[in-house]
């Protein structure tokens, strides 16, 4: 499995924080929209990237929920077919929900910053480090903490688990 060291936090200010990634990278961003359907299994998370009706990802993951830099183990499979795997999927695994956002993501080396605006909850920023043979969890964390420095990300900013997590929260709170 392919490893990375991320966070995730709220965005304190959105436009600012992507203003200043476009200023340190120099690169134009690619926008893009994701409906993520989350499964019920037994162990870590699974979960189907939705990008077009011809175009997905079958996504597996298994990472700590902490609010700091943590390293995520995953797979990812691609699919041309998002919609008829979905259905199999939820008839046989039953599904959790569903997360629907835009994604604005810069790529440098092996760092990726996403900048999501998520259905029902707002603006968030995500940073991932991908750990290649040469790169330990460490060297990982060390790159997210000066990432989350060039973007304000304060620590109180961060949280934990998935973005479906708080969705579940919310709901549940306002139920």
């Amino acid at each position: 499995m392919a490893s990375n060291v991320e966070i995730k936090a709220r965005a304190r200010n959105f436009s600012r924080q992507l203003a200043l990634a476009a200023r340190f990278l120099a690169e134009t961003p690619e926008i893009l929209h994701q409906e993520d359907t989350f499964f019920v299994v037994p162990h870590g998370r699974l979960k189907l990237r939705k990008f077009s009706p011809q175009r997905g990802q079958l996504i597996y993951y298994e990472r700590t929920d902490q609010s700091g830099p943590k390293r995520s183990d995953y797979r990812i499979v691609p699919t041309s077919e998002p919609d008829s795997l979905r259905d199999v999927l939820a008839s046989s695994l039953g599904v959790l929900g569903t997360v629907r956002k835009t994604r604005t993501v810069f790529v440098h080396e092996n760092v990726r910053l996403h900048f999501d605006s998520v259905e029902g909850l707002g603006d968030f920023l995500e940073i991932e480090v991908v750990l290649s043979r040469d790169s330990g969890v460490r060297e990982g964390e060390a790159l997210v903490r000066q990432w989350m420095e060039r973007l304000n990300i304060r620590p109180e900013d961060l949280i934990e688990g998935a973005y479906l997590d708080l969705l579940l929260q919310k709901r549940t709170s306002s139920a």
